[in-house]
């Protein structure tokens, strides 16, 4: 007796044994197809868990990313604002008043106020460096408190303070020190400002509110106007106001700037930007969570192609099944227990893969790791809806196949 007689016999229900066949055994039957043919189950599965992995990773990394910037804005604050020249009415750049700070601290609701002057010079590692050269870095003369009022961090070395305010130094933003190849400052680094050379005593971190100023050379008011001269107009004044009232605030600052042309002057809240990028975040999840359901749409249709071809190659264990008497709903159910089990196979796959990939990805951008269970199970859910949507037509197709027929092979 063939082995795949033997197991018709075992797994058959006779005439005589009406009931039901029980869900372990359907389990059972359902994984015996499966473990024979290893290498197609794997690639079966495969198109499952792709889909899955990308529903699962896309969601995870969106939620990490999104937490990861909830904690930066609520450590940062969203209560800054900044005021820049705006476009005068014939088109040109206008230019902020030299009293912009002063006159924006006396606003009630403003807590600090600092800015960033423009200064007419380039930065350069030393003098020998064209002076066309610029690597798109700029100079500005700062405030002693502006590194407060955008919560920068010094990364290595010191801010300007008033016992530098009168000396030769440069702190130098993130983007700038890269550019410049100054990495440490423990060899006493220069560089070469405006026909001048100015010590480095600080290195900034990226700086989230305000990223125009890794791209700059920040040296003192006071060394700038003894250097370059008394004309400092102010670029960019930051302030931080009162978090209960950012909005009446920033409807007062440009007529407070300059009340003769309030429309010359530009007020923003830098956190606006961040919760910009967040939104097209958000499009860019849709568009590749698209991409997952396509993915599974694919590992659904391969799985169904995968199972009508098993129907045809075991119709001489069904046609023996069914002369020992298994009914048909046995023998439609253990291709759509084979189906079920496999597309769940695919779809624990991909969840694993996902939340693995999340947390990898998560921990080395510095993020606070976050996994949206939700979409696990759901992606759980949706696998096993499949491997039931794309199991029905070859479980029908082998339940009608007549014994008769199967057994002329045997």
């Amino acid at each position: 007796m063939s082995a795949r007689v033997r197991l018709a016999r075992a797994t058959g229900r006779g005439a005589r044994d009406p009931r039901p066949m029980a869900l372990a055994d359907r389990v059972r039957l359902g994984t015996l197809g499966l473990r024979a043919r290893k290498g197609r189950t794997v690639l079966s599965a495969l198109g499952i868990a792709i889909g899955i992995t990308a529903l699962v990773g896309v969601l995870g990394l969106s939620e990490s990313s999104r937490a990861d910037l909830n904690a930066q804005l609520e450590a940062l604050g969203t209560n800054m604002l900044r005021v820049e020249p705006g476009q005068e009415l014939g088109g040109g750049d206008a230019s902020l008043p030299e009293k912009a700070v002063s006159m924006v601290s006396r606003v009630p609701t403003v807590q600090d106020a600092a800015a960033a002057y423009g200064v007419d010079a380039s930065v350069r590692k030393n003098d020998r460096i064209p002076e066309a050269q610029t690597g798109g870095l700029s100079v500005a003369a700062s405030d002693l408190d502006l590194a407060a009022t955008v919560s920068a961090v010094v990364r290595e070395g010191r801010w300007l303070d008033q016992g530098l305010k009168r000396a030769p130094a440069v702190v130098l933003g993130s983007t700038a020190a890269r550019r410049l190849g100054i990495s440490s400052l423990d060899s006493g680094v220069r560089v070469w400002i405006g026909g001048h050379w100015f010590a480095v005593v600080g290195i900034l971190d990226p700086v989230v509110l305000a990223p125009e100023l890794d791209e700059m050379a920040l040296i003192g008011k006071t060394v700038a106007r003894a250097v370059f001269g008394k004309d400092l107009p102010p670029t960019t004044v930051y302030s931080r106001v009162d978090p209960d009232q950012v909005g009446a605030t920033r409807a007062v600052l440009a007529r407070t700037v300059n009340p003769a042309a309030p429309n010359e002057v530009a007020v923003s809240r830098p956190s606006d930007a961040l919760a910009a990028q967040a939104t097209a975040d958000q499009s860019f999840t849709a568009l590749t969570l698209g991409l997952g359901a396509v993915a599974l749409l694919v590992g659904g249709v391969g799985i169904a192609n995968v199972m009508v071809i098993s129907v045809l190659e075991r119709r001489r264990e069904i046609g023996v099944r069914r002369a020992l008497g298994a009914t048909r709903s046995a023998i439609g159910g253990q291709f759509l227990s084979e189906s079920m089990i496999l597309s769940l196979l695919g779809g624990m796959i991909g969840a694993a893969l996902g939340v693995g990939l999340t947390a990898l990805f998560a921990a080395r951008q510095g993020w606070t790791v976050v996994v949206p269970w939700a979409p696990v199970l759901g992606g759980l859910g949706c696998s096993l809806a499949i491997g039931t949507l794309v199991g029905l037509y070859p479980a029908l197709r082998a339940a009608s196949v007549p014994p008769t027929e199967a057994l002329r092979s045997v």
